[in-house]
């Protein structure tokens, strides 16, 4: 029988099978410990359901505020139960929710919940240790260990006729099931750097970032109810810029326009599919994902200017974005 070296690691060397078990478990413990009582399981019953859902939900202010998944509480007429690990069960409601970003918002009817820390996923490294906290089929607080896989995925998104690519997912091991949704993904520290949304396959969870988009996402929500969102009506995805073009503007990709939406403001402007788009304003686009950041609030009804590439000649499109 084989037994771990209880003897702590000499200086510089890498440590022993006991020592690291030990670390690991602390990181692990000390995260579900301080998160726990952050994460809510919620029970959602819906119109439109036959039968109650649920998923999970992150406290995110001491006086009721949730952030979860927007499909965990999909539905007109939602109704949503959130339960905690000390006891309470309380009622909330759906403040806002944004399928485009798969986020939502709920205010709980308590004002004394303990709120976790949020922190910002750009920080993250491949390979660096995470904990998946939240309620596998309903089974509460229920927390599991992974790393990150992967940075920099790409979720589509849906909404009625509108579709948009989440950016910037992450990819994790911990293991993920039906409920985890709208749980928290942490790092090692103990701060919240994703909500959990996806289960793509075994060994494969998908998480939202919290980082400088979602934060603004989330308070769009907690403030108006939804995002508001400029729209110009193209469909396309990124590609190479041909060599002499790329040499010219001093960039190598571009979003080539597939669709031009009738009636588009694109459409108005005299975009045609094949036309590459290399910025907006000045500021340049790589794909769709670029793109997208720049569509915001502030662009609606406000007039830009494309950078384009046509035919292999670099030209301004002047257009006025509409509200998504």
């Amino acid at each position: 029988m084989t037994q771990l070296d209880d003897h702590p690691s000499a200086p510089g060397s890498a440590p022993g099978d006991a020592e690291a078990l030990d670390a690991y478990s602390r990181v692990v413990t000390t995260v579900a410990q301080r998160l726990g009582p952050s994460v809510a399981n919620l029970r959602v019953w819906s119109r439109r359901r036959s039968s109650t859902g649920g998923g999970s939900g992150v406290v995110i202010t001491p006086d009721g505020f949730l952030l979860t998944s927007a499909h965990v509480v999909a539905g007109t007429g939602t109704r949503v139960r959130a339960s905690f690990v000390d006891g309470s069960d309380l009622q909330a409601t759906v403040v806002g929710a944004d399928p485009l970003s798969d986020l939502a918002v709920l205010r709980a009817e308590s004002a004394r919940l303990d709120p976790a820390e949020l922190g910002d996923a750009a920080t993250l490294r491949v390979g660096q240790l995470v904990v998946a906290i939240g309620n596998p089929h309903g089974y509460a607080g229920s927390v599991t260990a992974g790393v990150v896989s992967a940075l920099g995925r790409s979720l589509p998104a849906r909404a009625g006729g509108a579709s948009r690519i989440i950016d910037d997912v992450i990819q994790t091991d911990a293991a993920l099931n039906p409920g985890n949704s709208g749980g928290a993904l942490v790092e090692g520290s103990g701060r919240v750097v994703g909500i959990n949304t996806a289960v793509a396959g075994v060994g494969l969870g998908l998480a939202v970032p919290v980082n400088a988009t979602t934060r603004r996402i989330v308070s769009a929500l907690m403030r108006d109810g939804r995002v508001r969102r400029a729209w110009i009506g193209i469909a396309g995805g990124a590609r190479p810029l041909p060599p002499r073009v790329a040499a010219t503007l001093g960039r190598d990709r571009a979003i080539e326009v597939v669709e031009v939406v009738d009636g588009s403001p694109a459409a108005t402007a005299g975009l045609r599919p094949e036309d590459l788009v290399v910025g907006v304003d000045g500021v340049p686009v790589r794909g769709v994902d670029d793109l997208q950041r720049l569509m915001t609030e502030d662009r609606i009804g406000v007039t830009c200017s494309l950078e384009i590439v046509r035919e292999g000649r670099a030209r301004t499109v002047d257009l006025t974005p509409r509200e998504l």
